[in-house]
């Protein structure tokens, strides 16, 4: 007779057929990554207060320079700025002359640096030898770094009597032209122009240089394949594929150029006058503050200044404005369209 085995219950075969597995519990997060976390925390405040910082001062400069000028925009109201009258003894303040001085010597100044700038970037990333185009930029990055005194004053002995030589045979042969009229003084929107071009070259020849040095060579070479010369790469290849970064070269030039003061001051002769030649002596926004500053004997004097400072920061947030819709509207065309 044989020993009956007993069966297993339900339960016991279920448990014997499939094993049900452990579940642990998750351990902590060690020390380390508990610290790394908290210096991530810690570091993204502290950017972020980096940046409200900034965006909380250019409104504190805002509304100080409104809270100071307030009393000059108010009284003559849109007057300020159209008007053509500036005499502190009456009371009498407009800036429409500062204004066009302002805009007309930074125009002067990108007309002649824009070509050269572009052409010496072209020239030191594409077709200069290596001993040649570091010497160079280094020249060109240190043109950057002289005080804007040594620069006013070199143009005052050097810029200046070029330019009045220079008038004096435009006004001889193109004096017919309102624009190249008048006596050739030699100071003057012309000489402040050029002396501004010089300025803000290291600006648009470093910048931009380092953009088209950034172009992959693999779209050159795409060029250069199909038969192109090394001029037809660079015009329709490499300067549409960096335009936007020239683009901000060239509004970063004339920020400078509009904000300049004290080399501007030297040479442009600080009459408060709009004419129609380039010969012509005047002033800008930058210059009359800096020029009258000083002189400011009454708080409608000091206001009118303070308003003046006003209304060159709206002209600059104005063309960076400007300047960052034009990147955008580039950036949406496609290379070559």
């Amino acid at each position: 007779m044989q020993a009956q085995v007993p069966r297993p219950t339900l339960a016991e075969s279920s448990t014997l057929a499939v094993p049900i597995p452990r579940v642990e519990a998750q351990a902590p997060p060690s020390a380390r990554q508990a610290t790394e976390n908290r210096e991530d925390r810690a570091f993204g405040i502290l950017v972020l207060a980096a940046g409200l910082l900034i965006t909380v001062l250019a409104v504190l400069l805002v509304l100080s320079m409104l809270q100071a000028g307030f009393q000059a925009l108010a009284q003559f109201g849109p007057g300020f700025l159209v008007g053509t009258t500036w005499n502190p003894v009456a009371h009498e303040f407009g800036v429409l002359p500062a204004i066009f001085g302002t805009v007309v010597t930074a125009a002067i100044g990108l007309l002649l640096a824009v070509p050269v700038g572009i052409g010496a970037a072209i020239f030191l990333a594409e077709l200069s030898p290596q001993w040649l185009s570091r010497p160079v930029s280094f020249l060109i990055e240190m043109l950057a770094a002289i005080p804007s005194v040594i620069i006013g004053l070199w143009g005052l002995f050097v810029v200046v009597p070029v330019v009045r030589q220079l008038e004096s045979f435009m006004g001889h042969n193109l004096g017919f032209i309102p624009i190249f009229s008048g006596p050739a003084f030699g100071i003057g929107l012309l000489s402040a122009g050029v002396l501004l071009a010089i300025m803000v070259l290291p600006i648009i020849t470093a910048i931009t240089r380092d953009v088209i040095r950034y172009v992959p060579n693999t779209q050159r070479e795409a060029l250069l394949a199909l038969g192109a010369t090394r001029w037809e790469t660079i015009a329709r290849v490499v300067l549409p594929y960096g335009r936007n970064g020239i683009v901000g070269a060239i509004i970063l030039a004339l920020g400078r150029a509009l904000g300049e003061t004290l080399a501007v001051s030297m040479i442009i002769g600080n009459t408060f006058k709009i004419s129609p030649s380039i010969f012509s002596t005047a002033t800008t926004l930058a210059s009359l503050i800096s020029t009258q500053f000083r002189e400011a004997d009454s708080p409608i004097y000091l206001s009118a200044l303070i308003a003046a400072g006003l209304v060159l920061f709206a002209i600059t947030v104005v063309v960076n404005i400007f300047a960052r819709l034009l990147t955008w509207r580039l950036g949406a065309y496609p290379i070559g369209s």
